[in-house]
């Protein structure tokens, strides 16, 4: 076949592609309306989990299985949009990472709004003003959100799910390299790239923003300044990248949490999230994890803060893996709440990154 043989044929395809979009549209509707008769939350993870892993093995190739979640991304977005108009609460300006983390597990057909702070996030869900919350939880590097734990103990909202964000920094200003007299980011992008910054911008003043994005509000209007931020906030302030990638580790990743009022339902590849306090006693944190031991259940991750209403008294955060409703996990749980002074499911969500 010829070149233009070739591309009738493309044409002939993308015809057959609309329509079966527009009938899978037209299902979409009548899922949505079930939904909301029967109460149930629009956007379901554990159902949108099921569908990637499906497209994936029904793969053959040549497109690749990352090129197939972008498109289904956006296809499930234009869904949800479809179902019920979504809004989705970030930690913003437009282009931070909490907002690109938004993109990438909503992707580009809901509404979106942005918020100054956590609190703020958290706030906007808990008074109906969003759907789903997003916000950052820990980073490889620097660690946990302290805030973000904080909050989570003190709301009723339910972590739905989690999505993991490879995080690349790049410095970028309107001047050259060698005109740069001081440098702005959020203080967790500064600690991340603090080794590149002391060899090769020494005595450079570190300035704190409330985000990347409004790092870069500042430079663009500022001689001899510069930011560390996302390209695609280089795309959106007319910024010129200086350097790329100054991250100190090259595999830097970013959690963050989706938060809704319900959690998600069991898939067979989970995570609960739950916090307790304990008696102050010895060997009492020893005593909290035997119940996870004697069910056999693997804890990803144990953090503690500090519970702020008396000295000394600690809050511990626990990952474990498994589902609430599954036995094992119901059994440890129900062993732990008698053991413990305080105990919270932050919720069950699947695992889809």
């Amino acid at each position: 076949m010829n070149l233009q043989q070739l591309r009738q044929r493309i044409d002939d395809l993308d015809g057959k592609i609309v329509a079966l979009l527009n009938q899978r549209a037209a299902l979409t509707l009548s899922i949505g309306r079930e939904k909301l008769k029967n109460n149930q939350p629009i956007y379901a993870p554990h159902r949108e989990k099921q569908v990637l892993e499906r497209i994936k093995s029904l793969n053959k190739g040549p497109m690749t299985a990352q090129a197939f979640e972008a498109i289904y991304r956006e296809i499930m977005s234009a869904s949800l949009a479809l179902e019920k108009p979504l809004r989705i609460a970030y930690m913003g300006p437009e282009a931070t990472f909490s907002h690109l983390a938004a993109l990438k597990r909503f992707g580009s057909s809901v509404e979106y709004t942005s918020c100054g702070n956590v609190a703020e996030v958290f706030a906007k869900v808990e008074h109906g003003q969003a759907d789903y919350g997003v916000v950052p939880i820990e980073n490889s590097i620097e660690g946990v959100v302290t805030h973000t734990m904080d909050l989570l103990v003190e709301t009723d909202l339910k972590i739905c799910s989690q999505i993991m964000l490879e995080v690349s920094h790049h410095l970028m200003a309107k001047c050259p390299l060698n005109k740069v007299r001081e440098i702005y980011s959020h203080p967790q992008v500064l600690g991340q790239c603090r080794q590149w910054l002391l060899q090769n911008m020494p005595g450079i003043p570190l300035i704190q923003a409330v985000s990347t994005t409004k790092a870069a509000e500042i430079v663009v209007k500022k001689h001899n300044a510069a930011c560390i931020c996302s390209e695609i906030a280089a795309q959106l302030y007319g910024l010129n990248i200086l350097k790329k990638n100054i991250q100190d580790k090259a595999h830097n990743v970013t959690r963050f949490l989706v938060i809704a009022e319900t959690d998600a339902p069991a898939t067979g590849h989970d995570r609960t999230s739950l916090v307790f306090s304990i008696k102050d006693r010895v060997g009492a944190l020893h005593a909290m994890l035997t119940p996870f031991m004697k069910n056999k259940l693997n804890l990803t991750k144990i953090e503690s803060r500090p519970s702020k209403k008396k000295a000394w008294e600690y809050y511990f955060f626990v990952d474990c893996e498994g589902h609430q409703s599954d036995p094992k996990v119901a059994r440890a749980l129900a062993q732990l709440e008698k053991m413990c002074n305080f105990l919270k499911i932050l919720g069950s969500y699947p695992v889809l990154d």
